[in-house]
């Protein structure tokens, strides 16, 4: 079976890598109500723990407020739980089947926190980039070696691989400059 080279597909893994960094930055607390700041918590429902999507809806009423309504009232206590030990410092206050969650400002010192914890997602997102690019030029040099195809074909895929790999992180670059000036915003 001769092994070829896919451009598109160390494309995809590199927006792969992108993706999941889009997720981590979404889940970071930034003093704005995000639905995706609950998605990490874990509920332990009907003796197996779930993400808190699949018991309840969340939903953002106010710019600074969070109302999770729990589908099951039996759950209620569960979610309400899951919440108060996650270690996001949320205070839930629960009415019937609905539990609101204010947002507390977040002072300097916090908002630095939360900009390195991006810094260190942003890092880890460039690295698994720079790891696809390795994947794609060890192939390269592999089809290289067996003869599959030219030294210029070769050359000319390494630097698609390279221009694919500085575009990307480039894009790493963006969504962090503008998540961090949304946690610096005050």
């Amino acid at each position: 079976m001769a092994t070829t080279f896919d451009l598109a597909d160390v494309k995809r893994r590199m927006q792969g890598a992108i993706n999941a960094f889009k997720n981590d930055l979404a889940s970071l607390r930034t003093g704005r109500a995000s639905p995706n700041l609950l998605d990490p918590i874990q509920v332990d429902a009907y003796g197996a723990m779930m993400p808190i999507s699949q018991v309840a809806t969340v939903n953002v009423p106010e710019p600074r407020l969070l109302s999770v309504q729990v589908w099951d009232r039996g759950m209620v206590a569960a979610v309400e739980k899951a919440i108060r030990e996650s270690d996001l410092g949320l205070n839930p206050q629960t009415e019937g089947q609905v539990i609101r969650l204010r947002i507390p400002e977040m002072n300097e010192q916090r908002r630095k926190e939360m900009v390195k914890v991006a810094h260190k997602y942003a890092e880890e997102a460039k690295i698994a980039v720079r790891h696809v690019r390795r994947d794609g030029l060890d192939l390269l040099k592999k089809l290289e070696k067996d003869s599959a195809i030219s030294e210029d074909d070769g050359k000319r895929h390494a630097d698609q691989v390279q221009k694919a790999t500085d575009q990307f992180v480039a894009e790493v670059d963006t969504l962090l400059a503008a998540k961090e000036k949304e946690i610096m915003h005050v």
